[in-house]
């Protein structure tokens, strides 16, 4: 039981053992965790607002095994809004953060990655982005990883469709297309899956679409997958469950160099950033209203027979 001492209050969320290490290699505390959201919530929450959460939990820490949490059941705190999705054979209750506290408060829950869907709840047939996880297979060099970023960006140009680049605190980076949520997720899973294999039908020698961990040796995996309803992809400003305590950082394409690693923000250097006046990473990102059109995939499928 957390002792009066080990008990403090974070944009009104009761933080319980409060100096307990989260991440012990980086002496980061749960205290230290909920207010690095309590800072960085003005910056986080245009990307998490209205968007149902897949949550990891690290109860013992980013040192231990952690566990997902898709469902909120009984154990959601109060702060995070509780919506119902229909699945397959049920409802499923998810938890939906749409306030500082709500940040805070999944810190008091030793959750240490939030995970977003690509809809929101109010329009959740209708996802409003697609995501393209470029991610790194064994002796994969990083300048690879940037020139696909960079590939898809020009794939998405020649259709006029605009993108923008997210390091993840992982291998690997996401190309992230902000569309107009008119479409159903068979359209965008659709589209997302042409252009992951026109790209590896274009060069199967630095690229695959496959899943099949075998054929991702020496090349990038380009992950359509996370555009399946359902399919979530790490929040912008999330911090991650490695020991070192990495965050998923939206940059602009001029930061996108071979400096520049998946993993090089921590949650200090974000403060640092957010905190500094500069031009957004995304303009346009959040009033863009570009549309998938079926055109767009058939192009894309007619190159991969070409």
């Amino acid at each position: 039981m957390a002792t009066h001492s080990d008990v403090t209050h974070v944009s009104g969320v009761r933080i319980t053992h409060a100096h307990r290490d989260l991440f012990p290699s980086r002496h980061i505390t749960k205290e230290d965790l909920a207010r690095y959201y309590e800072r960085v919530a003005t910056w986080m929450l245009p990307y998490v607002t209205g968007r149902p959460l897949t949550l990891v939990q690290c109860f013992e820490g980013a040192d231990r095994p952690c566990a997902y949490m898709r469902h909120s059941h009984a154990w959601g705190p109060r702060e995070l809004r509780r919506v119902l999705i229909q699945e397959k054979t049920k409802r499923g209750e998810y938890l939906v953060a749409e306030s500082a506290a709500a940040l805070v408060a999944l810190a008091q829950m030793d959750v240490l990655e939030i995970h977003t869907w690509n809809a929101r709840a109010e329009s959740i047939e209708k996802p409003d982005r697609i995501v393209f996880d470029l991610d790194p297979g064994p002796r994969v060099a990083w300048h690879c990883v940037l020139d696909a970023a960079h590939l898809v960006r020009s794939l998405l140009a020649r259709l006029d469709l605009e993108c923008f680049a997210k390091v993840t605190g992982g291998m690997g980076l996401h190309v992230v297309v902000p569309i107009a949520p008119r479409g159903g997720w068979d359209d965008s899973l659709s589209f997302a899956r042409a252009l992951a294999h026109a790209m590896a039908r274009a060069d199967p020698r630095r690229f695959t679409a496959s899943m099949v961990k075998s054929m991702r040796a020496g090349r990038v995996y380009v992950d359509y997958l996370r555009n399946h309803r359902a399919a979530t992809s790490i929040a912008e400003y999330s911090t991650r469950a490695n020991p070192r305590a990495p965050v998923a950082v939206p940059v602009s394409w001029e930061e996108l160099t071979g400096t520049l690693r998946s993993d090089a923000f921590t949650m200090t250097d974000v403060l640092d950033r957010v905190r500094t006046p500069r031009e957004d990473p995304w303009p346009g990102s959040f009033t863009t209203k570009q549309r998938l059109r079926p055109s767009m995939t058939r192009s894309l499928e007619s190159a991969m027979r070409v």
